[in-house]
């Protein structure tokens, strides 16, 4: 039985003391893992057998809701003891994630840096760089000596996650360079760190969205990107690490967007959502769409003659609407995927439905083939009127399959893009949005050829 088992299984406490020390040699982020299976109620006396930087840093890993429960179920004193030894950043997000009141009773309990720290961070929103940035860094001046430097790094004692860069700047703590820590140490004593610093470097503002962020961090691949001000003071760094959950977010955010699912205003945990607020979230979009499907339901009732006339209309409407479907979906990933990563812009439409339509128009032909040879084989037994044959019928039908493919290519393409010009989200224009639209633009296209040909 693996400890994660063992852990979530337990029956006395004692069983998972017996533990500490196997747990102590672990990396923090699985003792984290295996303790987030510990009820509240047990977890800090578990806790209590590590040292408080051990604690901060195991904390620090859980899920927002757990530490919110933690919070919940502990004394304010003995969670401030915790809380200041957490990263900076992972300080500032629980803090934004209490109640006013919550953080007021929290504050008196932690140290005077730390209460400014946590105050400086969170006052920044969550989406920008301030909000996710850290202030766990460390700093040296130009006219220091390389051993000078190496003494003010000892004293300000980063974390050994953050201490890759040590940041050059000036006396109002304006960023003029950095110097790496192999640079430090490969060069001799006596040379000054301005002989030895980079003054080329990439940064990021505390107003940048999160997103430009981690971009950047990935673009250059950076172990942390310097933040200033809009006074170029250096005041905070992001980390690689910060930018992997910023990118997972972002997906998840941009997943849950393009199945119509309405964000949540705080980290969603699946098993720690109730029901309700799942329906929530869900309901909206999948009820708007419902509606406008009664559009669907008008066109079919349009053409009721139509399919009385031909019955072997009404055996493939799924067929084309599903076809239509998966090419509009296919089509919209693509284009939001490009927009995601900035190699698209409204400016680009034209080249975009120009591309999608060749695309499409390959697409058309083999589905269409498909679909003519799918009608002869599957409904070769099937009544129809005498005036109509059976491949007359298969031809109309892949014709109409192939002009929907088309047609849903393009409308999926299309709408990401006129979505981004106004504003909004391409992802919310996405499935199941486009697969409403396409059916209601499939079944015109489909009836209107039909009659068309059959006159019907």
């Amino acid at each position: 039985m693996d400890l994660k088992t063992l852990v979530k299984d337990f029956e006395k406490i004692d069983q998972i003391i017996e533990l500490i020390p196997m747990l102590k040699k672990m990396p923090v982020v699985e003792v984290a893992e295996i303790l987030d299976q510990v009820d509240e109620s047990y977890l800090l006396s578990i806790l209590d057998y590590f040292t408080l930087t051990q604690q901060g840093l195991i904390v620090s890993e859980f899920n927002i809701v757990k530490q919110i429960d933690l919070f919940k179920t502990t004394s304010r004193k003995r969670f401030a003891d915790i809380f200041e030894h957490m990263p900076s950043d992972s300080r500032a997000d629980l803090f934004q994630h209490l109640t006013q009141q919550e953080q007021a009773e929290l504050l008196p309990y932690l140290s005077k840096k730390t209460r400014e720290d946590v105050i400086h961070l969170s006052a920044y929103p969550p989406e920008t760089a301030g909000g996710i940035m850290s202030t766990d860094f460390a700093t040296v001046h130009a006219d220091m000596t390389c051993a000078e430097a190496i003494d003010k790094i000892r004293l300000d004692a980063p974390s050994k996650k953050t201490i890759y860069y040590c940041y050059v700047v000036d006396d109002e703590m304006k960023l003029i360079g950095f110097i790496t820590l192999k640079d430090l140490i490969m060069a001799t004593p006596h040379t000054l760190v301005q002989d030895a610093m980079h003054t080329e470097f990439v940064f990021g503002r505390v107003t940048d969205d999160r997103e430009e962020i981690a971009a950047k961090i990935e673009k250059y691949d950076l172990v942390a990107l310097p933040i200033i001000n809009h006074k170029d003071q250096l005041v905070g760094i992001v980390t690689h690490e910060e930018a992997i959950d910023i990118i997972r977010a972002e997906h998840t955010e941009d997943m849950q967007k393009f199945m119509g699912i309405v964000e949540a205003n705080k980290e969603f945990d699946y098993l720690g959502t109730s029901s309700w607020e799942h329906f929530k979230r869900r309901a909206v979009w999948v009820i708007s769409l419902a509606a406008l499907g009664i559009v669907s339901g008008m066109i079919i009732h349009s053409y009721e003659n139509a399919i009385e006339k031909l019955l072997i209309l009404a055996l493939y409407m799924p067929m084309v609407a599903d076809t239509g479907g998966n090419a509009g979906s296919q089509a919209a990933t693509v284009v939001v995927r490009a927009l995601a990563l900035g190699q698209l812009t409204f400016k680009d439409w034209l080249k975009v439905i120009w591309k999608e339509t060749k695309v499409s128009t390959l697409l058309a032909i083999c589905l269409g083939v498909l679909a003519f040879a799918k009608v002869l084989f599957l409904s070769w037994e099937t009544e129809i009127p005498s005036q109509y044959s059976l491949s007359v019928i298969a031809f109309v039908i892949s014709l109409a399959l192939s002009l929907q493919v088309i047609s849903a290519t393009i409308i999926g393409a299309a709408l990401p893009l006129v979505v981004r010009r106004f504003g909004g989200d391409p992802a919310v224009a996405a499935s199941p949005a486009i697969t409403t639209v396409v059916d209601i633009t499939g079944l015109l296209i489909y009836f209107g050829v039909a009659t068309a040909f059959f006159h019907l």
